[in-house]
C-alpha cells in the first residue's frame, strides 16, 4: 500500500496563510469598572458591593453577550462609523421635528407665553440636548442631563416650586457620559417601593449629585438582577449590534477580498521531492515567485511544456452583491432602522419601513423623553415667570411631514366638516374660529378671538 505523502516542516510552514476569522467577544457578568476619580477617595462603589454579595447566583455568566464591556470599549465603538451611524440616525430622527407648544388657554396671552417659551428652549440648547442625551442612550446604554442652577446644592432633591426656583434663574443643562457617573445608593430590599433599583443620588467624578437633578433615561432597561453589573444602564445599541456588525465587516473584507482574486491561476508542476520530504520547498516557491513576477496581460509566461500546465480557475461574482446586502440588513433588524436611512439603498417596501420606522420613534419619543422635556419646560416656565402655567403642554410633531398639495386637501375637507356642523347648529361659527386660531398647524394661528355672548 502507497504510504501518503506528508508536506515537510518547512514548505508547509511557507504554504501557511496568517489571518483566521476572529472570535465573537465574550463579557462575563461581573462587577464593572469604574473611571478614576468617579467616586470620593476611599468610598466602595455600591455596584461593587451588589456584585460581590450575589456571586454564584448567574447560572449563565459565562454565556456570551451577556455581561457588560465597560464603557471605555462602548466608547471605543462610537468611533466605527456602522456604530456611528445607528445612534446618530436613532437620536437625529428623535428630535428632528422637535415639539410643538400648546395652550388650553382661551386669554390672549397664551401665545405670548408660548413664543417666549420656545426662545426660552433655544437659548438653552433643549433640542440638541436631547438629542446628544439620546445619542449616549444608543452608544452606552442610559442618557444622563444634568440640571445645574446657580445657588443649589447639587445633593438636594430638586422641587419644583417658585420657592426653590427664583424668577430670573439662570438654567443651564449639560449633558454627562454614562462612564463619569455611579450609583451611591439604592434600593434593593423592597420590591413595592417606587426608587426599588432606581439609584436615589449619584457619583458624579466624586460629586454627589441628586437624581432629580441628573435626568436619566435608559430606553433599553435590563433585569434587576444585571443592573449593578451593567453599572445601572441599559444595554447600548452598539452592543446589541456588535455580533452582527463583526458578521458584517467579515463579509465586506471577505467580498472584497474575493473580488480582488476571483480568478486563481494553477500551475500544474513537478511536486514531488517536495511531497515526500526530499526537499524543503525552496525552489518550488522560487518558482511561484517567478510565476507571480511575470503574471500580466502584457507579459509572456514560460513554463516547460513537458512537466507543466496552467488552468484558470475563476469564481462566480453574480451572488456577492446579495450576499453582501443580507449581512447589511441584518442591522437594520438589530437597530430598528429601514435600509433607505441606514444605508441609503431603496427598497420596493421602503415607504412601509418609514412608516412602521417612525411609528417606533414615536413610540419612544412618548414612553422615554416626554418626561424629560416636561420637566425642563416647567422649569423654564418658574426661572421667566415663577409659576407653572397648567394650560400649556406639548406634543410631538410628527415625523412625517405633509406636502402643501396634502395640507390643501387637509384644510379643505377641514372646512367643509365645519361649515356642515355650523349649518346644523353643532358648534358656532365663534367656536370654529378660536380652534382655528388654536390649531399650531394653521395659518391662522393666534387669530384674535371673539367674545363668547352669554344671554340676555
Amino acid at each position: 500500500m502507497r504510504k501518503p505523502l506528508k508536506l515537510s516542516h518547512s514548505a508547509l510552514h511557507k504554504a501557511k496563510q496568517p489571518g483566521s476569522p476572529a472570535a465573537q467577544p465574550r463579557y462575563p457578568i461581573r462587577a464593572p469598572e469604574l473611571a478614576h476619580n468617579v467616586i470620593p477617595e476611599g468610598v466602595i462603589a455600591p455596584v461593587t458591593v451588589a456584585m460581590d454579595a450575589a456571586t454564584g447566583q448567574y447560572p449563565g455568566a459565562n454565556l456570551d453577550y451577556e455581561g457588560f464591556p465597560g464603557f471605555a470599549h462602548l466608547s471605543m465603538l462610537a468611533a466605527r462609523a456602522e456604530y456611528r451611524a445607528m445612534a446618530e440616525i436613532t437620536a437625529g430622527e428623535l428630535t428632528r421635528a422637535w415639539i410643538s407648544l400648546h395652550s388650553t388657554s382661551v386669554t390672549g396671552s397664551s401665545g405670548a407665553k408660548i413664543s417666549a417659551l420656545n426662545k426660552a428652549m433655544r437659548d438653552t440648547s433643549l433640542p440638541q440636548i436631547i438629542q446628544m442625551a439620546a445619542l449616549h442612550d444608543a452608544l452606552y446604554g442610559r442618557a444622563q442631563i444634568l440640571l445645574d442652577i446657580p445657588g443649589h446644592d447639587l445633593s438636594t432633591p430638586l422641587v419644583l416650586d417658585k420657592r426653590t426656583i427664583a424668577r430670573g434663574s439662570h438654567i443651564k443643562l449639560k449633558t454627562i457620559e454614562a462612564i463619569w457617573t455611579t450609583p451611591v445608593a439604592f434600593n434593593s430590599l423592597d420590591p413595592k417601593a417606587p426608587d426599588f433599583y432606581k439609584p436615589s443620588s449619584w457619583y458624579m467624578l466624586g460629586q454627589q449629585v441628586h437624581s432629580s437633578r441628573l435626568l436619566t433615561v435608559i430606553t433599553r432597561p435590563l433585569p434587576n438582577m444585571l443592573a449593578p453589573a451593567f453599572n445601572f444602564s441599559g444595554m447600548s445599541l452598539s452592543q446589541l449590534a456588535e455580533p452582527t456588525v463583526n458578521n458584517w465587516l467579515r463579509t465586506r473584507q471577505s467580498v472584497s477580498d474575493l473580488v480582488a482574486n476571483f480568478s486563481t491561476i494553477v500551475l500544474k508542476t513537478s511536486m514531488n521531492q517536495v511531497l515526500t520530504g526530499a526537499d524543503d520547498g525552496t525552489d518550488l516557491m522560487a518558482r511561484v515567485d517567478l510565476f507571480n513576477a511575470t503574471r500580466s496581460n502584457r507579459g509572456i509566461m514560460l513554463i516547460d511544456k513537458d512537466r507543466e500546465e496552467i488552468v484558470q480557475l475563476a469564481v462566480p461574482l453574480g451572488e456577492l452583491a446579495e450576499l453582501q446586502g443580507a449581512s447589511q440588513g441584518h442591522q437594520c433588524s438589530v437597530s430598528r432602522i429601514p435600509a433607505i436611512i441606514l444605508t441609503g439603498i431603496s427598497s420596493n417596501s421602503s415607504a412601509g419601513s418609514l412608516k412602521v420606522f417612525w411609528d417606533y420613534i414615536s413610540g419612544q419619543q412618548e414612553s422615554y423623553w416626554r418626561s424629560p422635556i416636561d420637566t425642563v419646560i416647567k422649569i423654564l416656565q418658574l426661572s421667566m415667570w415663577g409659576e407653572i402655567d397648567p394650560d400649556i403642554g406639548f406634543s410631538f410633531t410628527h415625523l412625517r411631514q405633509s406636502n402643501p398639495k396634502e395640507l390643501a386637501a387637509i384644510r379643505t375637507a377641514d372646512c367643509t366638516a365645519a361649515g356642515n356642523y355650523i349649518d346644523a347648529g353643532v358648534v358656532r361659527p365663534e367656536e370654529v374660529r378660536e380652534k382655528i386660531a388654536r390649531d399650531p398647524e394653521s395659518k391662522y394661528r393666534g387669530l384674535g378671538l371673539l367674545a363668547r355672548k352669554g344671554p340676555k
